[in-house]
C-alpha cells in the first residue's frame, strides 16, 4: 500500500518537472498571465495563470510543452503586451517584469545568456561610438576595441553551443574589421554586413520577434534622417537578403514594413513596397486577402486619384465621379439603407454640408434592393446618389477597400484624395476648416 501511495504522489512531480514562473510589478497593474507556443505562421494557446496579491503566477509544463519560443502576453492589446522567451524542455524559466524596466529573467539559462550577451555586445557597442565620436584615429585603440567585441562574440558562441540561444548570437554576429577604418568606411560596412548573418530560414528566428526587430532597425535606424530613397533602397535590400525559397517570411516581413509606413501616413513607401515587392509576392502565395488589401489601399491612398465609377443621375442621364464638375470638394460617402450607424450619421452631415456650396456629396448606396435604397436616398435630395447592388459583392466594395458602413473619402476637385476621415467625429473635424 505504502509503495502505490508514493507512486501517486512521484507521478505529478515527473509529468510537470518544469514551468513558467512570473512576478509583474506593480502587482494591481496586471490580472493574467496568457501562455502561448510561438511559431512562423502565428502562436497557439497552452495555458494561462492567475496572479496572487504580490503579482506572482506559475504555470506547470508537462511533456506536452515541446522546446521552442513560447510568449507572454499579459494586458490587451495583446500584440502590443507581451514578450518572447526561450524554452529547452528541460529548465524552469522565471523573471520579473516590469513596464518601467521590462523584462529580467532570474532563471533559465537560455534566457538570462542571451540577456547578458546583448548587454555585453551594447557595451561595446558604445566603447565604438565613443571611439568615432572623438574622430579618434589611434590604430591601436582601434584595434584593441575590435579585438575585445571578437573575443566577445567568440565567447558566447562557445557559451551558447548546443543551446536553442546559439541561432540568435549567431544571427547577431557583428561586423569586425580586420585592419583600421575611417567612420565612413565602418558605417558602409556596418550596413553591408547587417542582415548578411542572419538565417531567414531558422524555424526559431522565424517564431521569434527577432527577425522583425532586425529588418526594422535596418530598414529606420541604420541611417539617420533617411530620405524616402534611402528608405527605398533598405527595403529592396530586406527584399534581397531573403531567399524565394522562403516566400511565407518574406513576404511577412515585407507586409510588417508596410504596415509601419502606413501607420507613420508615408503612403509614398507603403505604396512602393506594394509595386515593388509585396503584391507580387502575395499573388506567388495565391494570399487573395493580402492581395486585396494592398490593392485597395493603393487607389484609396491620400494623393492617389479616386478609382472612377458610373452615376446614375435623374431622367436616365449619365455620368461618372470623374465627370462631376462644380465643387471644390467631393465628400465621398459609401452607406447603406439597412444601416443603423448610416441612417443616424448621414442627417449629420447633411445639416454640416448645407451652408458649403463649394463642396457636394456623392453617396454610394450598398443595397441587396432597391426598395429602402429609393425611400431613403429622397431625404437626401441635395446628393448625388448610386446604388451597388448586390452589397458586399459589389465591384466597388473591393476597388475601395469598403470594410464597414459608412466610411467617407474626401476628394477634391480633380478628385484626388485628401483625407479619409475614421469616423464620423474626425469628418465633424475636418468639415469646419472647409
Amino acid at each position: 500500500m505504502k509503495k502505490i501511495l508514493i507512486l501517486i504522489v512521484v507521478l505529478p512531480l515527473i509529468s510537470f518537472a518544469q514551468s513558467v514562473k512570473g512576478t509583474f510589478s506593480p502587482a494591481e497593474d496586471f490580472t493574467y498571465a496568457f501562455l502561448y507556443k510561438a511559431t512562423p505562421e502565428s502562436a497557439h494557446y497552452v495555458n494561462r495563470g492567475q496572479l496572487d496579491s504580490l503579482g506572482s503566477f506559475e504555470i506547470p509544463l508537462d511533456e506536452s510543452v515541446t522546446p521552442g519560443i513560447y510568449k507572454i502576453v499579459y494586458a490587451t492589446p495583446p500584440e502590443e503586451n507581451n514578450f518572447d522567451f526561450i524554452y529547452d524542455g528541460k529548465e524552469t524559466v522565471v523573471f520579473d517584469f516590469s513596464f518601467e524596466k521590462g523584462i529580467k529573467f532570474t532563471q533559465s539559462e537560455e534566457n538570462k545568456l542571451w540577456a547578458s550577451y546583448l548587454k555585453s555586445i551594447d557595451m561595446v557597442n558604445q566603447t565604438i561610438s565613443n571611439y568615432y565620436s572623438k574622430e579618434n584615429n589611434d590604430k591601436k585603440g582601434f584595434t584593441a576595441i575590435f579585438k575585445t567585441l571578437k573575443d566577445t562574440q567568440t565567447a558566447y558562441e562557445e557559451l551558447a553551443k548546443d543551446k536553442l540561444v546559439f541561432s540568435f548570437i549567431k544571427a547577431n554576429r557583428p561586423y569586425i574589421p580586420t585592419q583600421y577604418e575611417d567612420i565612413s568606411t565602418y558605417s558602409n560596412n556596418l550596413k553591408q554586413h547587417y542582415l548578411s548573418q542572419v538565417n531567414f530560414s531558422d524555424n526559431l528566428l522565424q517564431s521569434s520577434s527577432y527577425l522583425v526587430d532586425r529588418v526594422s532597425a535596418y530598414v529606420f535606424n541604420m541611417v539617420a534622417n533617411p530620405s524616402e530613397d534611402t528608405y527605398k533602397q533598405h527595403i529592396d535590400d530586406v527584399a534581397a537578403a531573403i531567399s524565394n525559397d522562403d516566400l511565407r517570411i518574406k513576404t511577412s516581413l515585407l507586409e510588417t514594413l508596410w504596415h509601419r509606413f502606413v501607420t507613420v501616413e508615408n503612403y509614398n513607401i507603403a505604396n512602393y513596397i506594394t509595386d515593388s515587392h509585396l503584391l507580387e509576392l502575395a499573388k506567388a502565395s495565391n494570399n487573395k486577402v493580402l492581395e486585396n488589401m494592398l490593392t485597395s489601399f493603393k487607389n484609396t491612398s491620400i494623393g492617389s486619384k479616386a478609382p472612377n465609377f458610373e452615376i446614375n443621375l435623374k431622367d436616365d442621364q449619365k455620368t461618372s465621379l470623374h465627370q462631376l464638375e462644380g465643387a471644390e470638394n467631393y465628400l465621398l460617402i459609401f452607406w447603406s439603407s439597412s444601416c443603423s450607424h448610416c441612417l443616424s450619421e448621414l442627417p449629420k452631415v447633411k445639416a454640416m454640408v448645407a451652408n458649403k456650396p463649394n463642396l457636394k456629396v456623392v453617396a454610394f448606396g450598398l443595397e441587396d434592393n432597391t426598395r429602402n435604397w429609393e425611400k431613403e436616398k429622397e431625404n437626401y435630395p441635395d446628393f448625388i446618389h448610386q446604388i451597388g447592388l448586390e452589397k458586399w459583392e459589389n465591384p466597388i466594395v473591393e476597388t475601395y477597400g469598403i470594410s464597414a458602413t459608412p466610411m467617407y473619402f474626401l476628394l477634391n476637385s480633380d478628385k484626388i484624395f485628401i483625407s479619409k476621415p475614421q469616423g464620423f467625429e474626425e469628418l465633424e473635424v475636418l468639415l469646419k476648416d472647409l
